[in-house]
């Protein structure tokens, strides 16, 4: 049985964080017009408990620079989805998170790459 491989992952954290910046930045948009949509935290939740699955698959095999970025962003993304939840304030760092995210699978999924070459 083939093991899945750390750049799975990284895939799977990069595209997550990608379409979670999508949705955080494009659906306030979408609340002007009237369509009766409404922001719902649960959605949240379903991205960052991915992105939280992946990153602890990535943060035992990569540097520690990388898994700082990873854990500093997803921190970032609780923080702000907690908020939303429990206080129903809005926090930008859910933007500043998922960048991070982004930034940190790329970096890993780089140095994933160049050690198997």
């Amino acid at each position: 049985m083939k093991k899945i491989t750390t750049s799975f992952y990284d895939i799977l954290g990069v595209s997550t964080a990608a379409i979670c910046l999508v949705h955080c930045l494009i659906f306030p948009l979408l609340t002007i017009l009237p369509l009766g949509l409404n922001h719902n935290p649960v959605i949240d939740l379903l991205f960052a408990s991915i992105g939280v699955f992946a990153i602890f698959k990535i943060i035992k095999k990569t540097s520690l620079f990388v898994s700082s970025i990873l854990v500093v962003s997803m921190s970032l993304i609780w923080i702000s989805i907690l908020g939303e939840i429990l206080f129903e304030i809005h926090i930008d760092l859910i933007y500043f998170g998922g960048i991070g995210m982004i930034i940190g699978h790329l970096l890993n999924y780089r140095l994933h790459k160049k050690q198997h070459h």
